[in-house]
Formats: C-alpha cells, structure tokens, sequence
C-alpha cells in the first residue's frame, strides 16, 4: 500500500504518476493526516471496472441458475459461467 501526502502529489506530481503505473495499485493520498484520496492509473483503473463487471455477470449468472425451477449440475453451471466470462470479453472462446 503505497501512502502519499496531498502536498507531495503536488510537489511531485510526476514522481507519483510513474509510481501508479509502475506498480498498477492505487495510491492513497492524505490531507492534514486524514484519508482523502485514492490514485491510480487509467490501465489499472480500467482492469479494475472490467474485473467487477466480470464479478458481476458471474453473480447475476449463478444467482439465476440457483433460483431456476431446474437442477443443473456443476458442469452446466460452469459452462454458463463460462458463456458470461466469453461475452463479456474476459475468456476467450473455446474451438
């Protein structure tokens, strides 16, 4: 966990970008000692959305599958599973 006072995110702006891309984890950032801000870079930002979307769509899959009227066995549901992860980008398409 990487912790950065506001003032050295002015101070060393450039210092602290290079810090978020390199490591691709967000940087907390203080004010007067108090949690403020959190800082990342766009790449990590955007794996980051894509990845609880995925969470998501799992979820929703899961939940529908548990609640249907049908049995289904643990093969069908990961291949459900897997249908989600396909459309959704994350997995590429078996051939």
């Amino acid at each position: 966990m990487f912790i950065k006072a506001s003032t050295a995110l002015r101070n060393n702006y450039l210092e602290i970008s290079r810090l978020a891309h390199q490591t691709n984890e967000p940087i907390y950032i203080t004010r007067n000692g108090e949690g403020d801000l959190v800082l990342m870079s766009m790449e990590a930002f955007e794996k980051r959305e894509e990845e609880l979307e995925l969470e998501k769509q799992l979820w929703k899959a899961g939940n529908s599958y548990l609640h249907s009227e049908k049995n289904y066995s643990v093969e069908e549901l990961d291949e459900a599973m897997l249908r989600v992860a396909e459309e959704v980008g994350h997995v590429k398409k078996k051939i």
